[in-house]
């Protein structure tokens, strides 16, 4: 037994999650799965989820792992990422307007608004898949970089829009932040690729303005917007457990921006914005302090009100990932051991909680009790 958090633990997760991740295949992309690993048929095959995917495997591939051979249908991490760019340059391309549709079936698109969210998962796709040497991966990212900054980047707000009907003409009101946080992961991977720093830096634009609007909200970063940027602290107040949109506070977006700000740092030098390692501490401490055991159990509760009090009490479990993942992040750059301290702790609490050993994969939410739910979150 390898004790979680450790190189050998890690490498088991790894291996078992891309042994999971083979269950999405689809003959239009990734599919979204049930509790026990299989497709679920109730669902349309959706462009973040495939995107995701590909992104996923093209790692596993770019980092050695071992091959995800599911059998003569699934085929191994190389097949896999092939076959996410096969589906982002047919079945979920919009061949007449251009973009991706946000779902498609087998009779077509059943969602063919173009938004920012799915869109910033195919630059991040097409940028991992190019860099695993994918054929046409490079052609996907050229156009997908192209598709963002023509129909999403505000170049005076220096932001991402959120989005459009299928034939771009007419945009959304709405604005939001969880759009413009993929946007920040996506620019960073395209600049990585591409050598081109100008994706770097309109992802320190981005970042700049969310540290603002955060600093300015204790710490709590404002998600939703109307279209002049202005925030709009009480939307989706009626419907708090939302599972885009939310309301209120997101403690995984706290930790999550935390880690981006980081990056943005550390990838921009001397030309980053002021004060982003001091913004990810600050950002970490707030949702920590917010989110985790907030109500006397173990675990992050998903949503906070502008005062810190849960809103939403489930436990998700990409809001555990992400601190890990931080925690790990701001221990390499700050050098405190404290931070170390508390990525032991959570993933103790992953081992025994999330991860699911009799059907593999994590489970993907748990209710108050830390016991499996489906409320916000259905499948695995």
């Amino acid at each position: 037994m390898h004790r979680p958090g450790s190189p050998g633990y890690l490498a088991e997760q790894r291996a078992d999650l891309l042994r999971f991740m083979v269950g999405a295949r689809h003959p239009l992309g990734f599919g979204w799965l049930d509790e026990a690993g299989r497709l679920d048929g109730s669902h349309p095959v959706e462009l973040w989820i495939t995107c995701r995917m590909t992104h996923v495997a093209a790692l596993g591939l770019l980092a050695g792992e071992p091959p995800a051979d599911g059998g003569p249908d699934a085929g191994t991490l190389a097949d896999l990422v092939a076959h996410g760019v096969a589906a982002l340059t047919g079945a979920l391309h919009d061949e007449e307007h251009g973009g991706w549709f946000a779902a498609v079936g087998p009779e077509g698109p059943v969602d063919d608004r173009k938004q920012a969210y799915g869109h910033a998962f195919v630059v991040l796709a097409a940028s991992s898949a190019a860099a695993a040497g994918a054929v046409g991966a490079q052609e996907l990212l050229d156009e997908a970089l192209a598709t963002s900054l023509a129909r999403f980047w505000d170049e005076s707000a220096g932001l991402s829009v959120e989005e459009g009907d299928r034939a771009w003409t007419t945009l959304d009101t709405y604005r939001g932040v969880n759009a413009n946080m993929h946007t920040v992961e996506a620019y960073l991977a395209a600049g990585d690729v591409t050598g081109d720093a100008s994706w770097h830096a309109r992802a320190g634009r981005i970042a700049a303005q969310v540290v603002a609007w955060a600093s300015a909200n204790d710490w709590r970063i404002p998600e939703h917007f109307d279209a002049r940027w202005t925030p709009v602290l009480e939307h989706h107040h009626d419907q708090p457990a939302h599972p885009f949109r939310p309301y209120g506070a997101t403690v995984g977006h706290g930790l999550e921006w935390a880690r981006l700000l980081l990056a943005v740092d550390l990838t921009l030098g001397a030309d980053a914005p002021a004060g982003l390692r001091a913004a990810a501490v600050a950002l970490f401490d707030r949702a920590v302090a917010d989110g985790w055991a907030a109500d006397g159990a173990d675990g992050f509760v998903y949503t906070t009100d502008w005062s810190g009090v849960p809103v939403v009490r489930e436990r998700m479990h990409w809001v555990a990932a992400e601190a890990v993942n931080t925690a790990r992040a701001l221990a390499d750059v700050t050098g405190r051991t404290g931070y170390s301290a508390q990525e032991t702790s959570w993933w103790a609490y992953i081992d025994t909680h999330l991860v699911d050993r009799g059907r593999g994969s994590w489970h993907h939410e748990l209710d108050p009790q830390n016991r499996p739910s489906a409320t916000v979150w259905p499948g695995q």
